[in-house]
């Protein structure tokens, strides 16, 4: 399992981050590969598979909170844009269906769930969880099980259970 740490995460550069994915990806072998992105890593899975930086298809791809169309065109992320996204270049990346699993009330993306924004559009396999923000432990988010076993190929991948999200102050809590 690699978990890249990319560059300048407050001023990301599109080619710095490609390059460090497909040097990451490189080393995952001849094994499977299973790929997780969240947020702007959703973006550069897009961009990856566009610009064909891969070298050969994940097996399983999940993305998390990708961020919309308007935060992805402003002057900081706007090398991670692509409106000439298509479904046969993004399928491409996966020798299975992609999975999407965004928020309702995502503020990175405010032109509605990413589910309507990407979904039908790149032909993927999308989840709406309602008030889940970006997924993150400022939004109540801590570890989520069922992430990690469809990760190594245990069940289907389900909603968030209750337990993934923290009580009211009660800080992050992993669940189970």
């Amino acid at each position: 399992m690699l978990y890249p740490q990319f560059p300048d995460a407050d001023r990301p550069r599109l080619s710095d981050w490609l390059e460090l994915l497909s040097a990451e990806y490189a080393q995952l072998g001849d094994g499977e590969r299973v790929v997780v992105c969240h947020s702007l890593g959703c973006a550069l899975w897009f961009q990856a598979s566009c610009r064909s930086v891969l070298d050969r298809s994940a097996d399983r791809v999940l993305l998390v909170a990708p961020p919309g169309p308007s935060f992805l065109s402003q002057a900081l992320t706007a090398d991670f844009y692509s409106p000439s996204l298509t479904a046969l270049a993004v399928g491409a990346s996966a020798f299975s269906p992609i999975r999407l699993v965004a928020s309702d009330q995502d503020p990175f993306c405010p032109e509605g769930p990413a589910e309507a924004v990407y979904a039908s559009a790149l032909g993927l396999v999308a989840e709406t969880i309602r008030g889940a923000g970006h997924f993150t432990p400022d939004d109540g988010f801590g570890p989520w099980p069922d992430v990690l076993e469809w990760c190594t190929g245990g069940a289907a991948l389900a909603s968030p259970p209750d337990d993934c999200r923290s009580e009211p102050d009660a800080g992050v809590r992993s669940g189970r």
